[in-house]
């Protein structure tokens, strides 16, 4: 991945030069909407990417329709099952093959959801149904180069041979559950393309022979619509290795994964441009590719390309047999699911989504929401319930797995269906014992790896979590401080996590799980199972807008009384459905008022990410008389019931002030005392009466023994847990008084023996 980066000029110039030197297969023009010339030999290709069981009769009059008029051959770019809506999902999406079957697909690259219930159920169970064929040019057995799937088809298409290639996103272990492709390795989409187009290209008939060569990419560019192609390969990564590194026998590449929508014309090797397109997803619109062949040449010369959007059923279609076996199969698919989904599983009092897009549309996974919350929670309600494991801790969800949300509708009432649609996959929940640290770790990865198709993955946390994070530190350093029922993470402490079988081992690239794998286990439960009965045992469910996750710059680690603290907290609410905004926020040490501070209206833009909605820059006066040592500067929002808790060392004015992050208390925590149990993790209805009142009974009382946590740091630095990412801020400017005399100076050094005493013990 790393090697397609970014090209510099030089490296584009010496591409294009090995380019020039290789044999052409596509001096090709795009003829936009005119016909392809009648000297030339017209091949017709339909195209679905991420099709993910989402059948419906427009869908299959468009597709139809598109085969009539043209004698056009049907293909996929993948994920056409898994991740389905409950019409598929609930009856183990047969009828989503059955419909591709009815419409005549014949082959389809491998999709990363295609092993969603592992590589043998694909093929077995699926690949026996499918009359099609899936491709995987890149899939192999483990620890070789042999591959797993077929990786190519070759079609007649009027005549000429249509050698189809397929490839899927190499990313696939990190996204599905490792059990069930434990005898796999994922290797290179792009040069196992190149490799199986040379063969099809060598005149051996023993490994195939093509006329013209198209892939079936299961990887896509990060963005569509009005983004155009130069500003998707200057991005680097696959995407620019799939434009710029595609085999110049390649006549036309198919893209899938990223669920964008482009038809691009990019610069082919030789001379020319050769197109380049995805379809959008959920079948929304149909990939519509016609290549003018000269059969003289044997090249493909011209070729018009367009992203059909799906339209209402015709009459034409009603006569149409192959129509109308699809509609009968949507028909039959529907009543059996509207049986099982009409069950109602409980009531919501308003809406609970994912975090909604600028433009309304749902699932930003930039962004913290109501579900992804929600979910996590029930991970924990569940697992914990008598006669089940128990033990757990923490909750977590990725974003990736919310497919729907719940909306009220009419009366608040939540179906089966509408439960199943969220989470399609039907993982089964685990559960894994990490350590402080290591959970810290899983929260730093939500910025995903460079290179990645999303940059950043917020995760779902259960509602006794909340953490602050410093947008602007460098990776793997930007989590600044975590609290865990009220008490501040403790970076030795065995905490017990559940999630879907997915996210626990690893996928998404939150590889920080991995190294506790030893102790995952499972509890043999279905996600989905489980929150149907979450649901029907807290009825009815309101979504919380409390966030979990703050930005806070110029976060204090040490102050001193009497002195100002200015420092900037942001990404205060959520955009979920109905979030409210946030206009004011209170700031609290420890139990104490520090006052209340207006809050802009404000979005801030990637990157940094995560992108964060509403700002306040805080000045605030640290009391002359607080309480000396561990206590924790707090700062609400009532609108919404966000709380912000930030670890920090207040410091006597006669006493010098700590000029580093405090470190671990003896016990290994973030900060020496416990956050107030009364933090609140709840609904926001709760938030109002949870102000931090515990906190006086958690901290060290103002005794001796408490003091000398703000002399000058030792060379001595305890357990490596870093409590505050930023560095440069938030520090006290002042050492607050001048030691003067012996007396003086040997009370410092008793103080600092202290302080090493405890450390070293």
């Amino acid at each position: 991945m790393q090697s397609a980066r970014l090209l510099g000029a030089a490296a584009t110039v010496a591409l294009a030069a090995s380019f020039a030197a290789s044999p052409s297969a596509l001096a090709a023009t795009n003829v936009g909407d005119g016909p392809i010339s009648p000297n030339l030999t017209k091949i017709s290709l339909l195209n679905t990417n991420d099709f993910h069981g989402h059948f419906t009769k427009d869908f299959a009059c468009t597709v139809t329709t598109a085969q009539n008029e043209l004698g056009a051959t049907f293909l996929s770019a993948g994920d056409n099952v898994g991740g389905t809506p409950f019409a598929s999902a609930s009856q183990n999406d047969v009828p989503a093959i059955d419909y591709l079957n009815a419409l005549d697909l014949k082959a389809s690259a491998v999709g990363n959801h295609e092993f969603d219930k592992g590589f043998a159920d694909l093929t077995g169970r699926v690949q026996a149904r499918a009359n099609w064929t899936y491709l995987g040019a890149n899939v192999y057995r483990a620890g070789t180069t042999t591959p797993a799937l077929p990786a190519y088809k070759v079609i007649d298409v009027n005549g000429v041979k249509v050698g189809v290639v397929g490839a899927v996103t190499s990313d696939v272990p990190s996204l599905v559950a490792g059990d069930g492709i434990s005898g796999l390795t994922f290797g290179d989409p792009v040069a196992a393309v190149n490799r199986t187009a040379a063969q099809l290209k060598d005149g051996d008939a023993s490994n195939g022979e093509a006329d013209v060569v198209v892939a079936e990419y299961h990887e896509g560019a990060a963005g569509g619509g009005d983004a155009t192609l130069a500003s998707q390969t200057a991005r680097g990564g696959i995407f620019a290795k799939i434009v710029n590194g595609t085999a110049a026998s390649v006549d036309a590449i198919f893209t899938g994964h990223t669920h964008q929508i482009y038809a691009w014309d990019a610069p082919a090797p030789g001379g020319g441009t050769r197109p380049v397109i995805q379809t959008d997803y959920y079948a929304s619109h149909l990939g519509v590719l016609q290549l003018g062949y000269d059969p003289t040449t044997k090249k493909v010369t011209q070729y018009s390309v367009t992203n059909r959007e799906v339209t209402a059923t015709t009459a034409a279609c009603e006569a149409d047999a192959r129509y109308r076996s699809a509609a009968t199969i949507v028909d039959n698919a529907n009543a059996r699911a509207d049986v099982i989904g009409k069950q109602p599983v409980g009531k919501i009092t308003a809406d609970i989504t994912t975090a909604l897009k600028p433009d309304g549309s749902r699932d930003d996974r930039l962004r913290e929401s109501t579900l992804s919350n929600l979910i996590a929670q029930s991970y924990v309600d569940s697992i914990n319930k008598p006669g089940r494991p128990g033990g757990v801790e923490i909750g977590v969800m990725n974003p990736g797995g919310v497919r729907a949300d719940l909306k009220y509708g009419t009366d608040g009432t939540v179906t089966y269906a509408d439960v199943a649609a969220i989470m399609p996959f039907n993982n089964t929940v685990q559960t894994i014992e990490v350590t402080g640290a290591q959970f810290k770790q899983v929260l730093e990865q939500q910025w995903q790896p460079e290179g990645s198709s999303r940059a950043f993955l917020k995760l779902g946390l259960s509602k006794n979590v909340t953490y602050t994070y410093d947008p602007n530190a460098a990776a793997g350093s930007r989590i600044t401080s975590v609290t865990v029922d009220g008490q501040p993470l403790d970076m030795g402490k065995t905490y017990t996590v559940a999630s879907n079988s997915f996210l626990v081992g690893g996928g998404d690239n939150f590889t920080a799980f991995e190294a506790a794998d030893a102790t995952r286990k499972d509890s043999g439960l279905i996600d989905q199972s489980l929150f149907v009965e979450w649901f029907k045992e807290h009825n009815p469910a309101s979504p919380s807008f409390a966030k979990n996750g703050v930005a806070v710059e110029n976060q204090p680690k040490a102050v001193t009384q009497g002195e100002e603290v200015t420092f900037t907290v942001s990404g205060l609410d959520m955009t979920s459905a109905g979030a409210p905004t946030t206009t004011e926020v209170e700031v609290f040490l420890g139990t104490q008022s520090l006052g209340t501070f207006p809050v802009q209206k404000v979005l801030t833009t990637a990157p940094p990410f995560p992108t964060r909605n509403e700002t306040a820059t805080i000045t605030v006066k640290i009391p002359a008389d607080a309480m000396t040592g561990a206590q924790q500067l707090v700062v609400k929002a009532a609108q919404t019931g966000t709380t912000v808790t930030m670890p920090l060392t207040v410091v006597a004015a006669d006493q010098p002030s700590p000029t580093s992050t405090p470190t671990a208390s003896p016990t290994g925590t973030e900060s020496p005392t416990a956050s107030p149990t009364g933090t609140p993790t709840g609904t926001p209805t709760s938030t109002p009466t949870s102000t931090p009142t515990s906190t006086p009974t958690s901290t060290p009382t103002s005794t001796p023994t408490s003091t000398p946590t703000s002399t000058p740091t030792s060379t001595v630095t305890g357990p490596p847990v870093v409590t505050d990412g930023d560095q440069s801020g938030g520090s006290s400017s002042s050492n607050g008084g001048v030691f003067a005399g012996a007396g003086a100076l040997f009370a410092m050094l008793l103080a600092g023996a202290w302080v090493l005493g405890r450390r070293l013990r």
